[in-house]
């Protein structure tokens, strides 16, 4: 039966979340007989809520193929929590009056932990009201958070961009150390989860190479221990880099940074704790210091994007087309690891209950004695997947990424507002 299919981007974006868009989107097209048109939710779920579609069929082969290489959310995303079914029934009586009036059988939700929530509650609808619809998530997040899936879309090229970052940085701090800044501290984003702050270690490859110390959501921060390693690593190297996770706790489980607000998905909003971290090492030892924080540049970068990222992006992108087309309902096409050296992968499914708000936090095996470093056996487990180059193509100097029309769907029903 033809039916047509929702496509929504949620949370934050990535440099390779266009790279599942085009999967889903080109996977689509090559089943005219079962899919009629891709409608993109633009800003996410609220895209569906508020009848603002994009009708992606309105954009030619050569757009599509170019999310391919372009960074962040080409439809917008959104952070914007579904509540339960009993708790906002108008809620969800409203998508499925929009997905009705618009024929959609299909949903896919490309996003993370709270996102893979949302699907799982709109995949359930058919089951609670009668509406035949197919739902499946698609995991993306840069925090590498999320269960089951070996790892997520979108980590891999922050992990590669955070690790050439770190080094890079390092070789200038140690020219200038003798007679200047002799610390250099990079935030990087992970706020329960330390695993972008771990990508950071594997550009140590040596003893005394940068990152000297990492700084893990997982550790509490040990104020006494940490100046006293700065203070040594100074003394035998030369200089000090740090990289910190913009989660760093206390003793007493509070964020070093908190802000003291919360955004749509109840998050704490993080103040930055790479000053704060500098500056006691400033208070103590009085060394001059610079820090910097990656923020948004760690997860747009797609001019270093990992190649394994961006195939592993498009590949769950087509897998959950096809899942979909196989009725597989609340489900979830996962990254299976078969093999560290060769790095070899395939595609599986979870479901999308065991998914929903279960976060994936780094092992403590993977963390150094220390709490400063990581392991051997966390190296072979990030290595393979910053692995590989993928240029988007330049043009004047500058890489050359594409700006969808995003033609809307003509509206249909009276306007609703969010509650």
């Amino acid at each position: 039966m033809l039916r047509n299919a929702f496509y929504a981007q949620s949370g934050g974006v990535t440099a390779v979340i266009n790279a599942t868009a085009a999967g889903v989107i080109e996977t689509a097209r090559a089943h005219p007989d079962r899919i009629g048109r891709v409608l993109a939710g633009r800003n996410g779920i609220i895209g569906a809520l508020t009848e603002d579609l994009i009708d992606t069929s309105r954009e030619s082969p050569e757009a599509v193929a170019a999310l391919r290489h372009t960074p962040a959310g080409a439809f917008g995303s959104c952070r914007y929590k579904l509540k339960g079914l009993d708790e906002n029934r108008a809620e969800f009586e409203r998508l499925i009056e929009v997905f009705r009036a618009h024929d959609i059988g299909y949903f896919f939700y490309n996003g993370g932990g709270d996102s893979a929530d949302t699907a799982w509650k709109v995949s359930r609808l058919g089951a609670e009201t009668g509406y035949p619809l197919v739902g499946v998530g698609i995991p993306k997040t840069v925090d590498n958070d999320l269960p089951i899936t070996d790892n997520c879309p979108g980590f891999g090229s922050v992990a590669k961009y955070v690790a050439v970052s770190i080094r890079e940085a390092a070789f200038d701090v140690a020219s200038m150390a003798l007679t200047s800044t002799k610390v250099f501290v990079l935030e990087v984003m992970g706020r329960h989860a330390g695993w972008i702050a771990a990508a950071g270690g594997l550009a140590a490859e040596h003893e005394d190479d940068a990152p000297q110390i990492i700084l893990f959501p997982e550790i509490p921060f040990d104020e006494d221990a940490f100046l006293a390693r700065v203070e040594e690593v100074v003394e035998r190297v030369g200089y000090c880099a740090i990289v910190v996770s913009e989660g760093l706790r206390n003793r007493d489980g509070r964020f070093l940074s908190e802000a003291g607000t919360r955004d749509a998905f109840g998050h704490a909003q993080l103040g930055g704790v790479a000053p704060v971290v500098a500056n006691l090492v400033k208070e103590k030892h009085g060394y001059k210091f610079h820090w910097a924080v990656a923020d948004y540049l760690q997860r747009s970068a797609r001019h270093i994007a990992s190649r394994v990222d961006v195939e592993q992006a498009y590949a769950l992108g087509r897998a959950s087309v096809e899942m979909a087309l196989q009725g597989k309902n609340a489900t979830m096409p996962v990254i299976v690891r078969k093999s560290d050296a060769p790095y070899e992968w395939e595609v599986g499914e979870a479901s999308l209950s065991d998914v929903a708000n279960v976060e994936k936090k780094m092992p403590r095996e993977f963390i150094g004695p220390d709490g400063f470093s990581i392991t051997d056996e966390c190296r072979r487990y990030l290595r393979p997947l910053i692995q590989g180059e993928d240029y988007p193509p330049f043009e004047g100097g500058l890489p050359r990424y594409v700006r969808l029309r995003n033609v809307a769907v003509e509206k249909k029903l009276p306007a609703y507002s969010l509650s």
